[in-house]
């Protein structure tokens, strides 16, 4: 191929894309007898493959990403106007985009301060902990360096952000890991039966106290930051029960302790907030964030800190080592924030946050409704427009449902034009949650084809 074939010669396009495409997350075995299946366009919540089917997407994008829906002329123009005036330069020197997006964000956080810009969730997470690190090795030694990490937790695919990711079976076979990743329990009130001790109330407070404990045991003078997401994302939609955020703060002041809280997924607007933290009344030291930050249409990322870590690595400029000395290449690609900030208009032009807000209201109750209809469905949970529907095969002992059961409800609803998601390959013997987060934009009627096809599949797969 020389790359001149047409757009519309769809049989050129899939064996092209059979031959040399490695997809992500897929093994490609079945590719030798079936075709791959290509995403040509989207418009709302909408997408079409190369053949034609229509299906309502009902996990922005796959991953949790395009939060303002697909086909935004807006954002498309205020990147192509950025990329003809200026595409790029080094992140050692500022841009127009980039100073004005970082002012509209901070106005969002209040108590933050610095925003560094970087390319995908990982790298920003990654920028977290080589700031922890080198502040033990500024401030402390070298001792505290330990970062703390929570089971179920996911925070990237880099070697460093696995070490820090409570998944394990998106861990095996890349091991061994660095050093210095301690991991804490769960906060999953669902299934706190299956940890010891835990009380019938309080368990939030419970919970946080479990990761104290881990402290002390560590040794407190070791353990440098705590790395968690407002809501467990992939591990399975859990929300964070009462009390538990709040003393989670606590316990990070106790110690000195950095509370970073990765936000990847939870960012601007998804669960009705501009931040998840920000609906339990906390404030982070350190906050990473990328799929929604400009929904897919450019690739940014952005880690987020106070004034005060900022200035941890402010120091005598004849030092030549005492800056934070990292570079994210693409970073200072200024696609990014210039999307970003299209976005953000976007998000409050279109009063979207309410929109979150109402319509996660609907669907949290008509998944409920399904609940008291399918004995399958231990749990519904979830905040805003990011929802999980817990599948057991037993309400009584809350036994998870098989992963392929699951996985075939999820190709059910795909058969009959839904998308949705689940938890997979992540969790050992817990991949049995169905995963829902349609775009802000969303509507009840499309809230009601989501969940009509869910219905079915249910029907039809466990009879």
């Amino acid at each position: 191929m020389d790359g001149t074939f047409n757009e519309n010669d769809i049989s050129r396009i899939v064996e092209a894309d059979r031959a040399h495409v490695w997809h992500h997350l897929s093994q490609h075995k079945p590719y030798e007898t079936s075709d791959p299946r290509i995403i040509v366009e989207g418009k709302g919540l909408r997408v079409w493959d190369q053949y034609g089917k229509e299906s309502i997407d009902a996990v922005s994008g796959g991953v949790w990403t395009v939060n303002v829906g697909y086909g935004r002329e807006s954002i498309a123009d205020a990147v192509r106007d950025q990329l003809v005036k200026l595409n790029f330069f080094g992140g050692t020197v500022g841009s127009i985009p980039g100073s004005i997006f970082s002012e509209m964000l901070i106005d969002k956080m209040p108590g933050m301060s610095r925003v560094y810009y970087c390319s995908s969730g990982s790298e920003a997470n990654e920028k977290a902990y080589k700031m922890v690190r080198q502040i033990a090795h500024k401030r402390f030694g070298g001792k505290k360096h330990k970062i703390l990490y929570r089971d179920r937790d996911y925070h990237g695919s880099t070697i460093g952000a696995m070490a820090c990711g409570g998944q394990d079976e998106r861990n095996l076979q890349y091991g061994p890991f660095p050093d210095g990743f301690i991991r804490v329990p769960h906060c999953l009130e669902y299934r706190k039966h299956e940890q010891a001790g835990a009380p019938e109330e309080n368990y939030g407070i419970w919970a946080a106290n479990e990761i104290e404990k881990i402290i002390l045991r560590e040794g407190p003078e070791t353990v440098g930051a705590l790395c968690l997401e407002p809501v467990t994302a992939g591990g399975g939609v859990i929300t964070p029960p009462d009390g538990y955020w709040e003393r989670i703060r606590e316990i990070c002041d106790q110690y000195e302790i950095l509370l970073h809280i990765d936000e990847v997924v939870c960012g601007v607007g998804r669960t009705g907030t501009w931040f998840g933290y920000q609906h339990y009344g906390i404030k982070p030291d350190m906050v990473s964030m990328a799929k929604g930050v400009a929904s897919g249409y450019a690739a940014i990322s952005c880690l987020v800190t106070t004034e005060a870590v900022f200035d941890m690595f402010k120091d005598d400029p004849s030092d030549v080592l005492n800056y934070f000395r990292d570079i994210s290449t693409f970073g200072g690609c200024t696609a990014g924030p210039a999307a970003a900030i299209e976005n953000m208009k976007i998000i409050e032009r279109e009063n979207l946050l309410e929109n979150t807000i109402n319509m996660g209201d609907y669907m949290l109750d008509q998944l409920s409704a399904l609940q008291d209809k399918h004995n399958a469905i231990g749990q519904v949970r979830g905040k805003g427009l990011f929802l999980g529907a817990e599948l057991v095969t037993d309400r009584a002992t809350k036994e998870p449902l098989p992963e392929k059961t699951v996985g075939a409800i999820v190709a059910d609803c795909s058969k009959n034009g839904v998308i949705i998601g689940a938890t997979n390959r992540s969790i050992p013997g817990q991949n049995n949650t169905l995963c829902f987060s349609p775009a802000l934009i969303c509507t009840k009627d499309d809230i009601n084809q989501i969940v009509e096809a869910v219905d079915g599949a249910l029907g039809r797969v466990l009879g």
